[in-house]
């Protein structure tokens, strides 16, 4: 299986398995988050939690060699001037991402190693992240002749600002943990090298509040990014009052009064 999907206490583990080529993303990658995309949806799953299988890389992104099925196809449509075969792939690519990250809870990314061209991209689009000391973030693309097309170059002027950005995607040149912190570019710099651990702490730590709060706040998180100011305080406005007449909020005050530890039901 090129994508591992585990479920225990409410939160999912997604991982990129083709640690022999360092995770990078083919057609079996795409499918395999797709898929568990649609499984974390159906389940009550509370936090989400992305990473690279092994210990050198978190992905290296699009798999470039012949080998892929779609870069074989990419290269003969470049070769035969086919750009409809082009745009079908990159929204074939496209259409698994962005699916992926439409999963309505929170997606924390555990770079647990290198993150090139669309690794770079999907840990971007993540959430929150959390990083090893060790590991190296590199919008790689334009070293190739090509740009970002995972829906990251966006996201990224969205997370960083668009110089920083720029300066991220055109110059293509590596990114350290304390780097990537300081541009806002990840969460956190894991506390024991061990980003996977440090991101399963911060989903049990989301799984423990309320569900239908996280899944409320954070879907204004991430329609901020594509709205004014107006219009999130708008839509603030609304998904505030839809969850307070849910009562999710009663078993939180009951708890605070009762000093113990708030059981939400899953929404």
């Amino acid at each position: 299986m090129s994508v591992e999907l585990k479920i225990k206490d409410k939160i999912a583990v997604v991982t990129i398995n083709r640690p022999e080529k360092m995770n990078s993303v083919n057609n079996s990658v795409l499918e395999g988050l797709s898929n568990a995309a649609s499984e974390i949806k159906n389940m009550p799953v509370r936090a989400a939690v992305l990473t690279g299988k092994g210990n050198r890389a978190f992905s290296a992104g699009f798999d470039v060699s012949m080998e892929n099925p779609m870069a074989a196809e990419l290269g003969d449509a470049v070769m035969n001037n086919r750009p409809e075969t082009v745009e079908k792939a990159i929204r074939k690519l496209r259409g698994a991402v962005d699916e992926f990250f439409s999963i309505p809870v929170p997606i924390i990314a555990a770079v647990n190693g290198i993150a090139y061209g669309g690794g770079a991209e999907i840990a971007a689009r993540c959430d929150l992240s959390v990083m090893n000391s060790s590991a190296v973030i590199c919008f790689s693309e334009v070293k190739l002749g090509l740009m970002p097309d995972f829906g990251g170059g966006a996201k990224l002027s969205k997370l960083i600002g668009p110089s920083r950005a720029a300066d991220l995607i055109l110059t293509a040149r590596k990114v350290g943990a304390d780097e990537a912190l300081s541009l806002g570019l990840i969460s956190r710099i894991s506390r024991t090298d061990s980003a996977l651990e440090d991101a399963l702490e911060i989903a049990d730590n989301i799984a423990q509040n309320g569900p239908r709060a996280v899944q409320s706040a954070l879907s204004v998180i991430r329609r901020s990014m594509n709205q004014s100011f107006e219009d999130s305080l708008s839509y603030e406005m609304e998904k505030a009052v839809s969850l307070i007449l849910t009562g999710e909020s009663i078993h939180g005050v009951l708890a605070l009064m009762e000093k113990r530890l708030p059981d939400f039901p899953d929404p």
